[in-house]
């Protein structure tokens, strides 16, 4: 396919199409769409949960404090921070016990550094005319004034960087049980400092050639805001500056400018808005340039002021950079001075690239035309702008997304670039009501057609010749036959005439129903059975969770997934109770009591009855329900602690394999099994080990037990759900071994109660039930490569499985190998017995399966490079199905066509899965450089073989790219990474595997959270009102915020807002009188408790877990867990500032050139 040629037209399969001979239209799972808004695609942009934010040192905010009050840290209850206690929403309210935060003097890497204005420039474009220069924003350091206020002296500046992170210490020199909550004497307010925050960037570029960014300058005449004079807040770090601010820079004069280079001066004002009347260019929908365009429309001149992103930028313009002197850049290492000394010059926020900036104006640019799939090689729009996509034969960027969407031709480019190059893959992905879910192909008994070598299956990129009598396979150059069954004539472009007729010809996306001889044993399968595996000790029956899942469970099962419209679902049930022993109930329809068998052997578990476990929910609902309420009674006043838990999901997995069918487990877990049976396990949690070389046997388990069991559930099919609900530490790293090989999903709830987490809960309980799932899965990506040719065929060359389980292999000839690219690495929840096959037990619509890439031999520019995903599973009906995603990239001999195609947010999910998946095996600290240097290498790839000549003392970022400095810091601060002292062992496992299977949308909102300012837009507005920067700076007292990153929930209250505002919200007359920690607000009968309510189910919807609200009150104990959702400002627990950052970014990478 030519990169330059326009799609043909094609019928929009979004409607129903008429029936043709081979195939019918049919709904994936019986589902009749997303039952999400039709916006569930909306804004992202995200970080991590962690837990403590050191207000940032330099601008204080105003009023002024004189004199700071000692800041303290509260003990969460049950030991329990982070995402346990805090990360999933669980408050608690009440009393906490205090202990004294002692300030630990640490290192201070980088982050002293002044950085000249960041720039955002165009590439290089070598072969076709002379490069394009852009406006730069730059700014003289000399002649720039420092103010010359001299600061008190104080202590050394703790370390905010990315040496080893500095712990908090108690008063006692430990934290047993470290807690979240920051309190502070009767009062007295907290000290208040205003973040370095930054604001006016650009989005990843789409499509079109890098553009250069200007920013429009701040209102002139701001006052800066007063300083805080006092001692220094304990556990503060001082990021070059001491408090009384003897480091701000006036704003340099308007003369000292260049014309095209604008750039704000002063701290606290906020970037204006680039005005809307300002045109922007035309959307090129393919990512390449080539002699044979036509003329653009739009395209005659550039527009000076707001800058258009993923649009066409005009023709290249000679704005000369600002030279600066590599040395007028002091090194960020400036430990060896006084802190008075410490002098930088004052970052503009508002010069460096804004997260919020880049998603507004890809929304603007690209929200409104649907995305059109036909051309080779075009860079999406964002995850956070709402867009409509038409599959013309390449898969929706809901299924597939690349790192890049031009792949360097040789590995000796790629190398040099250091870009990743991989797809994120989310095969059986949620669509939206508008979009047409996959069609589905029936080719009766001869089943889906195949290459013959590489077993790649029929899409649109394959070739017809010989009058459509043979076709080419697109993947290892193969010639076939056509099947006379399959044989059309070729029209006079030698298309097949009914192209347009057949999905697999002329869609991205499709599904085939399978033949026999892709089911296990050459038998169509069974349909699949869910077992509810419930904990009955003490603790489960203490809290009111058994009797809660008991009443929930009597309703839920009228909602299990069905396919088509039938009345009632085909899966089965069961109901298992443990403790120190496994219960199981017979609830055949003909009892009039369900029986309960014991099994006290759990050494060796078998199932004790086979009729009457699994049962239809309809024929034996009275069974059930009489089940349902009998449990909480019989076990209402066990005395019974101790419990097992490999033992229940053996038992699970014996019954699946006894009723010959594939299946889910939902476990809902109180404790750590600590009682005899296999998989015991003891309490290693040491935090004495963070820091060490030890820490990574933290995230490892603690036996190889649950790793065998996982693989003998992958064989079975049995997926597993697990539902934790601990009051301390139950090991989660180990216990999530078998949900994360088997593609199952961890849930857990610290310190469970029924009142305050209740709603969540259940909530995610529903949506898990009710979820559509493939079972008994497999998939394989293929590349334009050929393949590895001894290909091992679980699914494959019509012989399909043994019955003893071996695998088929066959050997095409040897000489016709294709070169190009190959599935090299794996990254989220499955287990792989081989290099090629992805398994997994279930896969549900919310997975991800990451595939990294690397070069076998040369890639050709021509043709490009082709992926196919191929998906095997069985329906919820029990239809055995094969789900095809195809994606066409295109591929370059030039760098600057490859930093000009890539995805900063899609880079940001693999590198942060690469992340955390190193931490498995190596010390966090060179997981960290790791990152650094690969960021480092990337930029300065960029700047030397792609960005005009300019001074070292700029640093120059790709267009595409400019978030990358931002994002990666997310990631580098994050609990997993670099722990605050209040965020437990069990929580860093817990999300280190949530990570693994994210989309890109959910990373991108959870390393950098969305900041919605609630009262600045209209009450009666509709829409969501436009975020805000993740920092302190952009907060103003006066005003209501809401933060999401997508497992939390936080609503942030002013201290000084209106009381009508407080009144209609929280049904209260002042500020003082709002409960601190509330999760649920009043539902009032006024517009603005409307619009609230409204915009928090909005989110929710949008995300695939329940976020529970926290109201965080200013100056409450409670602000401390919600600034560490500030991203861009310095944490407490060591992390650096985005300014800090890309500080540092822009010393590694004048290093790296020089």
């Amino acid at each position: 396919m030519n990169v330059n040629q326009s799609a043909p037209p094609v019928p929009p399969f979004g409607q129903p199409q008429p029936v043709y001979p081979g195939y019918h239209q049919s709904s994936y799972g019986g589902q009749p769409g997303s039952t999400a808004p039709a916006t569930p695609y909306g804004a992202y942009n995200g970080p991590v949960p962690g837990y403590q934010q050191t207000p940032p040192a330099g601008v204080s905010r105003a009023p002024s404090s004189s004199g700071a009050p000692p800041a303290s840290i509260a003990q969460a209850p049950c030991g329990q921070g982070a995402y346990g206690q805090f990360g999933q929403g669980d408050v608690q309210n009440g009393p906490s016990s205090t202990v004294q935060m002692q300030r630990i003097p640490g290192s201070q890497p980088f982050g002293s550094a002044p950085l000249a204005p960041v720039v955002s420039q165009p590439t290089v474009l070598q072969p076709y005319g002379p490069p394009p220069t852009s406006a730069q924003v730059t700014a003289q350091l000399a002649g720039m004034q420092i103010n010359s206020a001299v600061a008190p002296p104080v202590p050394p500046p703790s370390g905010l960087g990315y040496g080893t992170p500095s712990s908090l210490a108690s008063a006692s020199g430990s934290f047993p049980n470290s807690g979240l909550y920051g309190s502070y004497p009767q009062g007295q307010a907290p000290p208040l400092s205003q973040a370095q925050g930054h604001s006016g960037a650009q989005p990843p570029q789409r499509s079109a050639p890098p553009q250069a960014s200007t920013f429009p300058p701040p209102a002139s005449g701001v006052p800066r805001m007063p300083s805080m004079t006092g001692p220094p807040l304990p556990g503060q770090g001082f990021g070059g500056s001491s408090v009384s601010q003897p480091n701000h820079v006036s704003s340099p004069s308007p003369q000292a400018l260049h014309p095209g280079t604008q750039m704000g001066g002063l701290p606290g004002a906020p970037p204006p808005m680039h005005s809307s009347q300002q045109p922007g260019y035309q959307l090129q929908q393919n990512g390449s340039f080539g002699p044979a365009r036509g003329p653009q429309p739009n395209y005659g001149s550039p527009y000076p002021a707001a800058p258009t992103f993923g649009s066409q930028p005009g023709p290249p313009q000679a704005l000369p950079p600002k030279r600066l002197d590599p040395d007028a850049i002091p090194s960020p290492q400036l430990n060896e001075l006084p802190p008075q000394q410490k002098t930088r010059h004052r970052i503009d926020p508002d010069a460096i690239p804004s997260p919020i900036q880049v998603i507004e104006d890809d929304r603007n640019n690209r929200g409104s035309e649907p995305f059109v799939t036909g051309v080779r090689g075009q860079v999406p729009p964002l995850v956070t702008t709402n867009f409509l996509v038409k599959d013309q034969g390449n898969a929706s960027p809901r299924y597939i997304r690349c790192t890049s969407y031009n792949i360097p031709c040789t590995s000796d480019m790629a190398k040099q670039a250091q870009v990743p190059l991989a797809a994120v893959i989310k095969p059986l992905a949620r669509l939206p009501p508008e979009e047409a879910l996959p069609y589905v192909v029936d080719h009766g008994e001869s089943g889906p057609l195949r290459c013959n070598r590489c077993k790649a299956y029929m899409c649109p990129f394959m070739q017809f010749i010989e009058g459509g009598r043979r076709f080419q396979c697109c993947f290892c150059s193969c010639i076939n036959d056509v099947p006379p069954q399959y044989f059309q004539h070729l029209d006079h472009t030698g298309r097949r005439v009914d192209a347009y007729d057949r999905p697999e010809l002329s869609l991205g996306s499709y599904e085939f129903l399978a033949t026999v001889d892709y089911c296990k044993n050459n038998k169509f399968p069974s349909p699949p059975a869910f077992i509810f595996m419930i904990d009955v000790s003490y603790n489960a029956i203490r809290s009111g969770l058994v009797r809660l899942l008991c009443e929930e469970l009597k309703s839920l099962l009228d909602f299990l997934p069905r396919e088509g419209r039938p009345e009632e679902s085909a899966i089965r049930v069961g109901f298992v109770t443990y403790n120190k022993v496994l219960h199981f109930y017979n609830v055949k329809s003909s009892l009039a009591q369900p029986q309960m068998m014991v099994v006290s052997d759990v050494a060796d578990m078998f199932v004790p009855l086979l009729d009457g476990f699994l049962v239809n929910v309809s024929e034996s609902r009275a069974v059930i329900t009489s089940l349902l309420d009998q449990i909480p009674e019989m076990f209402a006043d066990t005395r019974e602690t101790e419990t097992v838990f490999a033992p229940v999901i053996q038992a699970g997995m014996e019954a699946l394999k006894a009723a010959e069918c594939a299946g889910k487990l939902f476990l809902f877990h109180t404790s750590l099994p600590i009682a005899e049976a296999p998989g015991k396990l003891k309490n290693r949690d040491d935090r004495k080990l963070i820091n060490t070389d030890k820490e990574k046997t933290l995230f490892q388990p603690q036996t190889g037990a649950y790793q065998s069991l996982a693989k003998d559930c992958v064989a079975q099919g049995c997926c597993v759900d697990l539902f934790l609900f601990p009051n301390q530490y139950v090991d989660v790293a180990t216990l999530s071994v078998v949900p994360q090989l088997t593609g199952g999903s961890v849930y857990k709830y610290t310190c469970f109660q029924v009142e305050n987490d209740q709603e969540r809960f259940l909530s995610d309980l529903r949506r898990d039930v009710q979820k559509v799932v493939g079972f008994d899965a497999v998939m394989r990506v293929r590349t334009s490569t050929g393949q590895s040719w001894l290909e091992t065929s679980r699914w494959g060359d019509k012989s399909g499985w043994e019955a003893s389980g071996t695998y088929h292999t066959f050997s095409p000839d040897p000489l016709h190998v294709a070169s190009g690219i190959r599935a090299v690495d794996f990254f989220g929840a499955f287990y792989m017995s081989n290099t090629t096959d992805v398994e997994l037990a279930g896969l549900d619509g919310d997975k991800t399966v990451t595939v990294e890439f690397k070069h076998d031999d040369r890639l050709n520019e021509e043709n490009g490079a082709l992926l196919q995903c191929a998906l095997l599973y069985t329906s919820c009906a029990g239809q055995r199905r094969l789900r095809i995603h195809n994606l066409a990239l295109n591929c370059c001999t030039q760098l600057a066509d490859l930093y000009r195609n890539c995805e900063t947010d899609t880079l940001i999910n693999y590198m942060a899965k690469f992340a955390y998946r190193g931490v498995l095996n190596s010390p966090v600290k060179s997981v960290r450089d790791t990152l650094i240097t690969q960021c480092a290498q990337i930029l300065a790839c960029y700047r030397k073989n792609c960005a005009s000549p300019s001074s070292a003392g700029q640093l120059i970022l790709p267009e595409c790219m400019k978030l990358l400095p931002v994002y990666l810091n997310c990631v580098l601060k994050s609990d997993v990474l670099q722990p605050g002292a209040e965020v437990t062992t069990d929580d860093r496992a817990y999300v280190r595997q949530l990570v693994t299977s994210m989309d890109v949308a959910e990373t991108n909102v959870f390393f950098y959270p969305r900041l919605l300012p609630l009262t600045k837009s209209p009450i009666e507005s509709t829409t969501e009102p436009p975020a805000v920067r993740a920092s302190e700076e952009r907060l103003s007292n006066g005003d209501i915020y809401l933060l999401e990153n997508g497992l939390n929930l936080f609503l942030w209250v002013g201290a000084s807002v209106q009381q009508g505002v407080v009144q209609s919200l929280f049904n209260v007359s002042s500020f003082s009188q709002i409960p601190s920690g509330l999760s649920i607000l009043p539902v009032l009968d006024n517009p603005l408790s409307k619009k609230v309510q409204g915009l928090i189910d909005s989110l929710r919807a949008q995300r695939p877990r329940y976020m529970k609200l926290i109201v965080v009150k200013q100056e409450d104990k409670l602000e401390i867990l919600f600034k560490h959702f500030l991203v861009e400002d310095k944490s407490l627990n060591g992390g650096a500032s985005y300014v800090d950052f890309l500080c540092h970014m822009h010393k590694e990478i004048r290093q790296l050139l020089s």
